[in-house]
């Protein structure tokens, strides 16, 4: 009988932690939905200068953060009945998303590095295409030199560089209205390097942040067997 009450309030003792990982877990699914929507409404208007860039990974961010808020209210229902099938289920599920993050973040990491190799080409032929493109790419590169507070590709000489010339955007201007032949009246910074800094801080955030919340789910992954092990041991108990 001592043995069963002990087995019991272990039992309680696991499943009261496993529920306090899977709140956290479920709002962790949360971030990273936050992180992918954020990217893709955000930082797409700076990637997409990149011509390494690809749209896939904003998706898969919200992919993810989507599924582990589904399987996270499922986990509290597993955690609640205590039934080992479902927790070693669960396990599996969550050294799934343990690999799958882990990757994630290391392939962010690694692909940060191409991302901005591509901006040289990839801000140059947007220049190229300003006049001539949709607006829409016109509105984005107009945003990122006012919101940068940069000018052209390396320098605002860029533009009279291009073939053929193109004139300065009123977007380099540093007050609202300037006149674009006056050095002193337009950003004197090229795009490039503040496009750079600006992505290595919030893409190296994104990156850090996925590779330090794969893992977290091995916590869950511990619990849910521990748990799953104490259910089986008190069932035979009560067999026995």
């Amino acid at each position: 009988m001592e043995k069963q009450l002990q087995t019991v309030a272990g039992m309680a003792c696991m499943k009261s932690f496993l529920m306090v990982f899977n709140v956290v877990f479920w709002f962790s699914g949360i971030i990273i939905l936050g992180i992918g929507i954020w990217m893709e409404v955000e930082l797409y208007k700076y990637m997409e200068m990149s011509t390494a860039f690809t749209s896939t990974a904003p998706y898969v961010l919200i992919a993810t953060g989507s599924l582990i808020i589904l399987v996270g209210s499922f986990a509290c229902c597993c955690t609640v009945k205590g039934q080992p099938s479902l927790l070693y289920m669960y396990a599996s599920f969550l050294a799934l998303v343990f690999l799958l993050e882990l990757g994630a973040g290391i392939s962010i990491f690694a692909y940060r590095t191409k991302l901005t190799d591509g901006f040289d080409n990839g801000i140059t032929q947007a220049m190229i295409n300003y006049r001539n493109d949709s607006a829409h790419l016109a509105e984005d590169f107009d945003l990122m030199q006012e919101t940068l507070q940069c000018c052209g590709n390396h320098n605002p000489r860029d533009w009279l560089d291009l073939k053929p010339p193109q004139p300065i955007p009123s977007s380099c201007c540093i007050e609202e209205k300037c006149n674009t032949d006056r050095d002193d009246e337009i950003y004197s910074q090229g795009c490039y390097t503040k496009i750079v800094d600006f992505l290595d801080a919030n893409v190296g955030l994104v990156a850090g942040a996925a590779v330090g919340i794969a893992f977290f789910p091995l916590v869950g992954l511990f619990l849910s067997c521990c748990l799953a092990r104490v259910a089986n041991k008190a069932k035979y108990e009560q067999m026995a």
